[in-house]
């Protein structure tokens, strides 16, 4: 296998956490009867070439953390991708663990670029970021990991995987009884009955701040902000713009939230997908993060967002 650096923007510096790793065996290597892991939870699978195009999809909901390791060349890494799966159940769906034993799957290592075991890349909205290269304790692990999800909760990524097995997480029994309206929200919502969207916006806004991991108000944010973009746009004129500059990233999200507005959801989300496959650098990035918070106005729970979160995946890969 090629031996080579593997490092891309963005990726979470946790160096402090490094260990001195343990030289591989010399003329080890090729799987061995031991391969498979010590036990898998809810939230935890043992990646394969058929599901590993899946397991990447799934990141568009949450991250997923993959773990590659040889048992036979190094069993602490073994042991690493045992201790993931261990916290991926304490951690209930924050993350999915995709444990990859290189030895049964040298092909996804290959395509990954993997120099050396033991590794841990996360993987969040289908791109790849390297997260752990060296063994480190279970607690150390977990402190890690922790950090990491405050970090990415800062950053607005608040989905939770379903669990692989057994019931959906957080299933609160009552959950059928009414629940009335949240007062916290009353100053946003009344700011949009005022037709007060940059009101509506702020309102939000300090909610988000106050509280990351509050989906609700994420979400009430986003869609202001869809109606802050598109105040006063001409849907004509936006369409006669978008139908002339295909690849103009401006253009076409302004048609994307004049759609979303519109009620063509679908519509909306393939515009965006289309524009992130023809065009690279910033202006994708630009089309992608645009997506994203369409996704987020619609809401994570939509099955037309979750079909959009695997075109999407499809698109950047």
């Amino acid at each position: 296998m090629t031996q080579q650096p593997f490092s891309r923007p963005g990726a979470i510096d946790l160096s402090g956490l490094k260990r001195p790793a343990p030289s591989a065996p010399a003329g080890a290597g090729g799987p061995t009867s031991g391969g498979a892991p010590a036990a898998l939870g809810a939230y935890s699978v043992v990646v394969t070439e058929e599901n590993f195009q899946g397991t990447i999809e799934s990141s568009m909901t949450a991250p997923v953390l993959l773990a590659f390791y040889s048992r036979s060349r190094m069993p602490e890494s073994g042991q690493l991708a045992d201790d993931l799966a261990t916290l991926s159940g304490e951690f209930e769906g924050r993350f999915l663990a995709g444990l990859v034993d290189i030895d049964a799957t040298p092909q996804i290592a290959q395509a990954m670029q993997i120099p050396s075991v033991p590794l841990v890349v996360a993987v969040i909205d289908g791109r790849p970021m390297p997260l752990l290269q060296d063994v480190v304790p279970l607690e150390e692990l977990r402190a890690a990991l922790t950090q990491v999800m405050q970090q990415l909760t800062t950053q607005g990524v608040t989905g939770r995987h379903q669990p692989r097995t057994g019931q959906p997480a957080d299933e609160v029994d009552g959950a059928d009884e009414e629940v009335g309206a949240d007062p916290r929200y009353a100053a946003a919502q009344a700011a949009l009955e005022a037709d007060d969207i940059d009101g509506a916006v702020a309102e939000y806004q300090k909610l988000v701040d106050a509280n990351p991991a509050d989906a609700e108000a994420a979400a009430g944010l986003a869609m202001a902000r869809v109606l802050q973009r598109t105040r006063g746009a001409d849907l004509q004129a936006a369409r006669e713009a978008a139908a002339a500059s295909p690849d103009d990233v401006a253009a076409q999200t302004l048609v994307a939230d004049l759609d979303l507005l519109g009620g063509h959801v679908d519509d909306a989300f393939d515009r965006l997908i289309e524009l992130v496959r023809r065009t690279s650098d910033k202006e994708r990035d630009a089309a992608r993060e645009h997506l994203l918070g369409l996704f987020g106005a619609v809401g994570n729970d939509d099955p037309r967002v979750l079909r959009g979160r695997q075109n999407l995946a499809s698109a950047l890969f």
